[in-house]
């Protein structure tokens, strides 16, 4: 066996960076709770567990559809309030759609979502749309799903897990 001297290697530190510290939720200026901050992967499990998905990629990849989808769908100030309040992944997902040409009703929604997803039905894709619009209330709170729920057709209610409202304002 042969052995080989080691040169000692010098290191050199990298340059040391304040780290911000964020808060997770915050008030803002407007007195709306943001929850940008929140963690993707807490998204993630919720979005997970809601479904019974076997993985946390199916999860992932069901989410990032789903959201997608809707982000097409929901436009102006309720747009923001809901990037601002998701966690910065699923922001950008929403943010990055350009809105819808038409409102669709719940179910072309949840059509069009059934032909992004390979293999998918029209029951399993209202499962895994569901399963995502199913877990935002608790993240983004009723006030804004209240706003989102009054900017999209009737139907879209019961895909959030909620029962259909009453009566509509303009």
């Amino acid at each position: 066996m042969t052995t080989t001297a080691q040169t000692p290697r010098t290191t050199i530190p990298a340059p040391q960076r304040p780290v911000p510290v964020r808060p997770t939720v915050r008030e803002e200026d407007d007195g709306h709770r943001r929850h940008g901050n929140r963690d993707w992967s807490q998204l993630i499990a919720s979005v997970r567990e809601s479904g019974q998905y076997p993985t946390t990629a199916e999860a992932e990849r069901v989410t990032r559809i789903v959201l997608s989808a809707l982000g097409g769908h929901v436009t102006g100030d309720e747009r923001v309030a809901l990037a601002r309040a998701l966690p910065r992944e699923a922001a950008r997902v929403i943010a990055s759609q350009i809105p819808a040409t038409r409102p669709q009703s719940a179910q072309e929604f949840v059509d069009m979502v059934a032909t992004r997803i390979e293999g998918a039905t029209p029951a399993t894709a209202r499962w895994d749309v569901s399963s995502v619009l199913g877990v935002l209330p608790n993240l983004i709170g009723d006030d804004l799903t209240d706003r989102v729920l009054s900017q999209l057709p009737p139907g879209y209610a019961l895909l959030f897990g909620r029962a259909e409202l009453a009566s509509r304002t303009s």
